[in-house]
């Protein structure tokens, strides 16, 4: 692994852990509660331990100067709950451009099972290419979605989740951020499919047992 990476790996860590809170979800949603004031909310989770935020490019000049020395990622593609498709994501700036608004990391969504997976493979191996020219680390979230899987639940099915997070190493990607299978013996299916370090999306808001529970077991699993 590159240098630059290596160190930029450490700014967006704590002794190989991740705590990464996105906060890209205004492109997506709007200005929901807690991203209008969104300079508030960079300042509390950073306080409070957050090793890492996350969001689009143009919200850089408010995440400077609130982060506290967290490191910073930012995110290169997105959609709207409002467009045709939310599993299009549509690329959303260039390495490049990261860097110039102080970015440690990129990350890139991809929807495995999705009409869409031809083009986001696309995207996410030429922003791996171009991150790692660069010396940039690139954070894969590759999840389970879309019309072309089976089964009742297949965003947490682990199969579906190995097969996603395998994808994104595949393709270059340095970490890889997917769904929780919902226990740590399914889980452990997903952490043994790559070689990569795995971190679980936060999901739905359920109770704060049962968060820390889905973080101890997915941990227990190798994440």
């Amino acid at each position: 692994m590159d240098v630059g990476i290596r160190a930029r790996l450490k700014r967006i860590s704590t002794d190989d852990r991740y705590l990464i809170v996105p906060m890209d979800h205004g492109i997506t949603l709007g200005a929901v509660t807690g991203l209008a004031d969104i300079e508030s909310t960079i300042d509390a989770v950073t306080r409070g331990g957050a090793d890492a935020v996350l969001t689009q490019k143009g919200i850089a000049p408010r995440v400077h100067g609130n982060k506290n020395g967290a490191g910073y990622v930012v995110h290169l593609n997105a959609s709207t709950v409002v467009g045709p498709d939310t599993n299009d994501k549509r690329i959303t700036g260039s390495v490049e451009e990261a860097l110039r608004a102080g970015a440690d990391a990129v990350s890139v969504h991809v929807n495995v099972g999705s009409d869409f997976e031809g083009k986001q493979m696309e995207d996410l191996a030429r922003i791996t290419e171009e991150a790692h020219r660069y010396g940039v680390p690139v954070l894969a979230m590759t999840y389970a979605r879309g019309n072309n899987l089976d089964g009742e639940d297949p965003e947490h099915d682990p199969e579906y989740l190995g097969h996603a997070s395998r994808f994104g190493e595949e393709l270059g990607a340095d970490l890889i951020k997917t769904a929780y299978s919902g226990d740590p013996d399914t889980f452990e299916r997903v952490t043994e499919s790559t070689r990569l370090p795995v971190v679980i999306a936060g999901g739905a808001r359920g109770t704060d047992r049962r968060t820390v529970e889905n973080v101890r077991g997915a941990m227990d699993a190798g994440a």
